[in-house]
Protein backbone atom coordinates (compact mmCIF):
# COMPACT_ATOMS: atom_id res chain seq x y z
CA UNK A 1 0.00 0.00 0.00
CA UNK A 2 1.35 3.76 -0.43
CA UNK A 3 1.53 6.09 2.42
CA UNK A 4 -1.45 6.65 4.15
CA UNK A 5 -3.48 4.04 1.89
CA UNK A 6 -4.63 1.12 4.17
CA UNK A 7 -6.95 -1.49 3.26
CA UNK A 8 -7.98 -4.16 5.81
CA UNK A 9 -10.33 -7.90 5.47
CA UNK A 10 -11.78 -9.08 8.17
CA UNK A 11 -14.24 -11.62 8.26
CA UNK A 12 -17.32 -11.04 9.45
CA UNK A 13 -19.77 -13.52 12.05
CA UNK A 14 -22.74 -11.68 10.55
CA UNK A 15 -24.94 -13.07 8.46
CA UNK A 16 -25.57 -10.53 5.48
CA UNK A 17 -28.34 -10.72 2.90
CA UNK A 18 -28.16 -8.85 -0.47
CA UNK A 19 -31.80 -7.47 -1.69
CA UNK A 20 -32.10 -5.62 -4.91
CA UNK A 21 -35.76 -4.30 -5.80
CA UNK A 22 -37.20 -7.08 -2.96
CA UNK A 23 -35.34 -10.19 -4.63
CA UNK A 24 -32.31 -12.02 -2.90
CA UNK A 25 -28.93 -11.50 -4.83
CA UNK A 26 -26.57 -13.11 -1.70
CA UNK A 27 -26.58 -14.44 1.36
CA UNK A 28 -23.98 -15.68 3.22
CA UNK A 29 -22.49 -16.35 6.56
CA UNK A 30 -19.31 -16.22 5.42
CA UNK A 31 -18.81 -12.48 4.31
CA UNK A 32 -15.59 -10.60 4.48
CA UNK A 33 -15.68 -6.57 5.22
CA UNK A 34 -13.23 -4.57 3.57
CA UNK A 35 -12.02 -1.17 5.18
CA UNK A 36 -10.34 0.92 3.06
CA UNK A 37 -9.07 4.39 3.41
CA UNK A 38 -11.31 6.73 2.14
CA UNK A 39 -13.86 4.43 1.00
CA UNK A 40 -16.69 2.63 3.07
CA UNK A 41 -16.69 -0.55 4.52
CA UNK A 42 -17.59 -3.17 1.90
CA UNK A 43 -18.97 -6.52 2.28
CA UNK A 44 -17.19 -9.01 -0.12
CA UNK A 45 -19.59 -12.49 -0.16
CA UNK A 46 -18.32 -16.03 -1.60
CA UNK A 47 -19.18 -16.47 -4.78
CA UNK A 48 -20.79 -19.53 -3.95
CA UNK A 49 -23.55 -17.67 -1.73
CA UNK A 50 -24.49 -15.73 -4.76
CA UNK A 51 -27.19 -16.18 -7.37
CA UNK A 52 -25.00 -15.67 -10.39
CA UNK A 53 -27.92 -17.21 -12.17
CA UNK A 54 -29.69 -14.15 -12.30
CA UNK A 55 -26.60 -11.73 -13.39
CA UNK A 56 -24.92 -11.52 -16.60
CA UNK A 57 -21.15 -10.78 -16.95
CA UNK A 58 -20.45 -7.06 -18.40
CA UNK A 59 -17.78 -5.64 -20.80
CA UNK A 60 -16.61 -3.55 -17.89
CA UNK A 61 -13.60 -3.85 -16.10
CA UNK A 62 -11.48 -1.41 -14.12
CA UNK A 63 -8.62 -0.70 -12.53
CA UNK A 64 -7.58 -0.31 -8.47
CA UNK A 65 -3.90 0.02 -8.16
CA UNK A 66 -4.24 -1.17 -4.56
CA UNK A 67 -6.37 -4.26 -5.66
CA UNK A 68 -5.99 -5.34 -8.72
CA UNK A 69 -8.39 -5.39 -11.88
CA UNK A 70 -12.23 -6.14 -11.57
CA UNK A 71 -14.80 -7.40 -13.04
CA UNK A 72 -18.29 -6.38 -13.34
CA UNK A 73 -22.18 -8.26 -13.70
CA UNK A 74 -25.32 -6.44 -14.05
CA UNK A 75 -28.95 -7.60 -13.38
CA UNK A 76 -31.72 -6.30 -16.44
CA UNK A 77 -32.44 -3.60 -14.26
CA UNK A 78 -28.67 -2.82 -12.90
CA UNK A 79 -25.87 -2.17 -14.85
CA UNK A 80 -22.57 -3.48 -12.98
CA UNK A 81 -24.17 -3.87 -9.91
CA UNK A 82 -21.92 -6.36 -9.06
CA UNK A 83 -17.77 -6.77 -8.83
CA UNK A 84 -15.41 -8.88 -8.07
CA UNK A 85 -11.63 -9.41 -8.43
CA UNK A 86 -10.83 -12.88 -9.98
CA UNK A 87 -7.48 -12.40 -9.72
CA UNK A 88 -6.69 -9.44 -6.78
CA UNK A 89 -3.03 -8.51 -6.05
CA UNK A 90 -1.58 -10.52 -3.36
CA UNK A 91 -2.44 -7.92 -0.49
CA UNK A 92 -6.36 -8.37 -1.13
CA UNK A 93 -5.83 -11.89 -1.84
CA UNK A 94 -8.52 -12.88 0.82
CA UNK A 95 -11.18 -10.95 -1.84
CA UNK A 96 -10.40 -13.75 -4.90
CA UNK A 97 -13.41 -15.46 -5.72
CA UNK A 98 -15.83 -13.07 -3.43
CA UNK A 99 -18.43 -10.44 -5.12
CA UNK A 100 -19.28 -7.15 -3.53
CA UNK A 101 -22.67 -5.11 -4.30
CA UNK A 102 -23.59 -1.69 -5.48
CA UNK A 103 -26.60 -0.20 -4.57
CA UNK A 104 -28.48 -2.57 -2.43
CA UNK A 105 -30.11 -3.55 0.31
CA UNK A 106 -28.00 -4.87 3.15
CA UNK A 107 -29.00 -6.71 5.92
CA UNK A 108 -26.95 -7.69 8.78
CA UNK A 109 -28.33 -10.60 11.52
Amino acid sequence: MTEGHTITIEQTDDRVRVVHDGQVLAESERALVLHETGCPPRYYLPAEDVRLDLLTPSETHTYCPFKGTASYWSLPDAADLVWGYPEPKPEVALIKDHLCFYEVEFTRA
